[in-house]
This record gives structure tokens, C-alpha cells and sequence, in this order.
């Protein structure tokens, strides 16, 4: 089929891509290292073969949806946002910065539903 001039290189040929940025290496994802694929336009924000956390959905999001429950998981995530929690996974950081804006947001209501409160408990009862 292939001539002797387009013969593969070995290590193509043992299973080993050479100079494409991919992991084909089982032990990494073994150990759970991070097996990043390179991206030619920006490298640092390569695109990771792990999976998020937390169901795959990431802290971030997991977070958001169960602060729906427990709204303190939301100023938790933020924590995380402002520690910049995000530079060990960029895909963390939409999630993450979503869990600030709902963590406002909810800090927002509740000083303008404890200020309400208030109007109405001087309202109804004058000293």
C-alpha cells in the first residue's frame, strides 16, 4: 500500500502522535492530570480533556443551580471567582462569574426586603 518513502515514523506508527499536542497517554488521565490539547491561536486557553467537576457541569454552574436551594453556595462560588479559581480551569470561569452576579443580585433583595420590613414595623407600630 505505502511505498518505502511514505513510510511512518515509528512512534506514528506505535500509537504516538508526535508534535500535535495530544495526550494519548493513559497514566495522565489515570492520575488525573490535565491532558491539554493544543490550540494554535491561543495556547493558553487550550481545550482540556478532563472533565469538569461536579457532574460535568463544572463548580461554578453545579453551584449555581443549587443556590436555588441554599444561597449561600452562591457567595461560596464568588469566593472562588475573586480568588481567581478560574486560572486552573478557564471553562470554571462563566460558571463562577454567574454565582457573583446571583450572589448581588441576592444581597440586593434582601436589603431592599429589610429595609421594606422596616418602613412597615415603624409604619405600623410608632414610638
Amino acid at each position: 500500500m505505502y511505498s518505502s518513502e511514505h513510510k511512518l515514523p515509528e512512534k506514528v506508527a506505535e500509537g504516538v502522535m508526535l508534535n500535535t499536542g495530544l495526550s494519548t497517554d493513559v497514566v495522565d488521565h489515570k492520575n488525573g492530570a490535565y491532558a491539554q490539547i493544543k490550540d494554535v491561536e491561543s495556547p493558553e486557553l487550550g481545550i482540556f480533556d478532563k472533565p469538569l467537576p461536579c457532574f460535568g457541569c463544572g463548580i461554578g454552574w453545579f453551584s449555581l443551580l443549587l443556590g436555588l436551594a441554599c444561597p449561600l453556595l452562591w457567595y461560596y462560588a464568588t469566593f472562588l471567582y475573586f480568588r481567581k479559581y478560574y486560572q486552573r480551569d478557564p471553562r470554571e470561569r462563566d460558571g463562577l462569574a454567574a454565582n457573583a452576579v446571583a450572589a448581588l443580585i441576592c444581597t440586593i433583595a434582601v436589603i431592599i426586603a429589610g429595609v421594606v420590613i422596616l418602613i412597615i414595623n415603624l409604619a405600623t407600630n410608632p414610638h
